[in-house]
């Protein structure tokens, strides 16, 4: 007998899945993320260098830690972005006062213009991405996209 418990007997519904909520969003962000890593390598920088950044845009100095924690990564993840972001002169390593065994990153005046391109290139994308879309409608996913990011926890 080859049927799951519980399922009905009949042949699934093969739109079923493609037009969950689920499966859309999931399937739009593999696109857009790939489109938005195209747009910024030649910068020399991935999606999640772009996100320390924009972490450490708020002016403050943040430690590997927070920054870890607001993005939602291991701490050696953020090493590893530091690292790279210092060799471009984007980011610099700072001492905490409070405590000389850590680090606080922040941004160089490169680093603030990198964010600064990385973004104008990610409202170019979005431009091409929502051409489809009413003023209304742009604005409308731009709403649901916010609440959904704040309901994950997400900044």
């Amino acid at each position: 007998m080859n049927d799951v418990k519980g399922s009905p007997s009949q042949e699934p519904d093969p739109e079923a899945l493609t037009g969950t909520l689920t499966f859309r969003l999931g399937t739009v962000g593999t696109l857009v993320g790939a489109r938005f890593t195209a747009a910024v390598e030649d910068l020399g920088v991935k999606p999640k260098h772009v996100g320390l950044l924009s972490v450490l845009s708020s002016g403050a100095p943040a430690s590997q830690q927070d920054a870890a924690r607001t993005m939602g990564v291991v701490p050696s993840l953020v090493v590893t972005l530091a690292d790279q972001l210092e060799g471009l002169g984007a980011i610099e390593r700072v001492r905490d006062p409070d405590d000389r065994r850590r680090h606080r990153l922040g941004l160089t005046k490169e680093g603030r213009a990198l964010l600064a391109e990385c973004t104008a290139r990610a409202r170019a994308l979005d431009a091409e991405l929502t051409a489809g879309l009413s003023a209304t409608e742009r604005d409308a996913l731009a709403h649901a996209m916010g609440v959904l990011a704040r309901e994950a926890g997400l900044p």
